[in-house]
């Protein structure tokens, strides 16, 4: 009876592992998505830089940059598999946080640097001292 109980103990505790988290099972056309996108995600900038579509440089940078963004989560979706059920959901809790933290030493790096520019004492010209 009693290695009855421990078989029965140990199938519950191993049936309680599969329903710890939802994972992510990949498939081949997942990836295939992925990569059709992430190509057409590469060939649109490409071709607006090399057909000269935007008018201006600024603008054309600033378009592959929201392309780039658009890639990056199509990485992440596709490739890395990340979702908000993986792992509880603190694999996604951690890209926030970890996107939250740049955001705020990228702004906080310009801002200082901007008013380091502003508030330098402005260069003599060296040419006309005695």
């Amino acid at each position: 009876m009693s290695q009855q109980n421990g078989q029965q103990h140990g199938g519950d505790h191993h049936d309680d592992h599969h329903d710890d988290g939802a994972a992510y099972h990949a498939t081949v056309k997942g990836y295939v998505i992925g990569f059709v996108l992430s190509v057409v995600l590469t060939a649109i900038p490409f071709w607006l830089v090399m057909g000269k579509v935007l008018p201006s440089s600024s603008l054309t940078a600033f378009v592959i940059l929201g392309f780039a963004a658009v890639q990056i989560v199509v990485h992440m979706i596709y490739f890395l598999h990340m979702n908000a059920k993986i792992e509880g959901g603190w694999s996604m809790l951690a890209l926030i946080f970890t996107i939250v933290l740049v955001v705020i030493m990228l702004a906080g790096s310009i801002w200082v640097m901007f008013h380091l520019n502003e508030n330098m004492m402005p260069v003599h010209d060296m040419r006309n001292m005695p």
